[in-house]
């Protein structure tokens, strides 16, 4: 798990809870719209918008493609079992927050360094 250090101190402290709230689903809104200057907290609210981003494309594709016959239903397992490593990412990045810590999420932190936010 590859880290990221570099950030003020007391962004980070005065910031742990709401950077905390960026991977907690829609309300990564929270942190985005209170603390737009904060690196601390828009680095993890890049990261929590790119995984509920992903969480949307993959209902919709279980919601279009779920109801075919045999295809539907390993699509549909597929999705569950990735929905369940997206909430797992998200725990671990939430409790990176809370310690003050920003850790890169495979792929999804290159991914999220595309979000112009």
């Amino acid at each position: 798990m590859e880290e990221i250090t570099g950030f003020d101190q007391k962004d980070v402290d005065e910031n742990k809870v709401l950077a905390a709230i960026s991977y907690l689903g829609i309300l990564v809104l929270i942190p985005l719209l209170v603390k737009k200057d904060s690196r601390f907290v828009r680095e993890h609210a890049k990261q929590g918008l790119a995984l509920f981003i992903a969480e949307i494309i993959l209902w919709l594709v279980d919601l279009i493609f779920g109801w075919i016959p045999v295809l539907g239903f390993i699509i549909t397992v597929l999705v569950w079992i990735t929905l369940v490593v997206i909430g797992i990412v998200s725990l671990i990045g939430l409790i990176y927050a809370l310690m003050g810590k920003f850790w890169k999420i495979p792929f999804i932190y290159d991914w999220a360094q595309n979000l112009k936010i």
